[in-house]
């Protein structure tokens, strides 16, 4: 397995994560014993980097997670998050929490479904407008003293805000989604804010929600409760001027000899070594095609030509609906 360091002098991790939040919720239908197994062979294929959340499920993501890696904890890099709320009564509307006491809790919680001692990369899920940056993440590097955590993280966060954290405490990683039709980072500074303070990137959805896999081709290959029929990029006439782009990536991806999930990994792994995309995915044999992206190398001529497809700002449609934008930080 290539590996990666996060953050300068970091801890070292498999060059492609696992992202685990489809498997229980948002992507529909679980199967929690395929998703186990996928862990599993993920752990032996040698990726160590797993990614949760406390709001996935809610909580019963990191349950599953805990219950796979029961007797490999030695095996895993396990980061999870803090931060966004989910309404008990509404299960759609989020809210946002960095109050100190809450980031207590929650990582005192976290622990608790994952079974373990210590959590290795903490992440605020969501910057809290209403609490300074510095009381959540100064409240977060207590919890790296009293050893309950090993390393901190930023989610969605802004470049200001990367920075007025990193005062306060190392952050060793920021996550972001990144892939070839989103490339905020790139435009709105967190990029360049990330290598000048020396974090990691790590990428979310990197396969642009599996739209990128080329496997979509309608909205109703989509559950009934898929996240994906309420996105804007997924609706109307976006979703027609998406699919465009996905077949021209299709057309790359016939001609280098791999399928398009593998050119689409491939293209974030190329922008830099200091960038670890987590694809998520609940089944083993969609796991295996994202690994076997690590052995696709884009020359200078192929990363320009996908860039003249691709290029910044190409995909129509915000990435979330306003609800859900209104809590990314800019």
């Amino acid at each position: 397995m290539q590996t990666r360091t996060l953050g300068k002098n970091g801890p070292i991790v498999s060059a492609l994560g696992l992202g685990c939040m489809g498997m229980s919720e948002f992507y529909g239908q679980r199967d929690d014993a395929e998703s186990i197994a996928t862990i599993d062979h993920a752990l032996d294929r040698g990726v160590t980097m797993l990614d949760t959340a406390d709001m996935y499920g809610p909580f019963i993501n990191e349950e599953l997670v805990g219950n796979a890696i029961k007797g490999r904890r030695d095996q895993v890099f396990l980061a999870t998050k803090f931060g966004l709320v989910r309404d008990a009564s509404d299960p759609t509307k989020r809210g946002v929490n960095g109050r100190p006491e809450y980031v207590r809790a929650s990582c005192d919680g976290s622990l608790k479904r994952l079974g373990v001692d210590h959590i290795d990369l903490y992440y605020q899920h969501r910057v809290d407008a209403n609490v300074p940056i510095e009381e959540t993440v100064g409240a977060m590097a207590d919890l790296v003293a009293a050893g309950k955590v090993r390393y901190l993280g930023l989610s969605e966060a802004s470049a200001q805000n990367i920075e007025r954290a990193s005062k306060v405490h190392t952050i060793t990683a920021l996550q972001s989604e990144l892939s070839l039709w989103t490339r905020d980072p790139e435009e709105n500074g967190v990029l360049d804010a990330c290598r000048k303070l020396g974090i990691a990137l790590v990428a979310y959805s990197p396969l642009g929600r599996g739209f990128l896999t080329g496997a979509i081709t309608k909205v109703d290959d989509f559950d009934a409760d898929d996240f994906r029929r309420g996105n804007p990029r997924f609706q109307g006439e976006n979703f027609a001027r998406n699919l465009q782009l996905v077949k021209q990536v299709q057309l790359l991806a016939q001609e280098k000899g791999c399928t398009p999930a593998q050119l689409a990994l491939a293209w974030v792994l190329a922008q830099g070594s200091d960038i670890v995309p987590i694809p998520g995915t609940k089944r083993r044999s969609r796991l295996d095609e994202n690994l076997d992206a690590l052995d696709v190398h884009l020359s200078k001529d192929e990363l320009d030509s996908i860039e003249r497809i691709f290029p910044v700002s190409a995909v129509a449609g915000e990435r979330y609906a306003p609800a859900g934008m209104a809590h990314v930080n800019k």
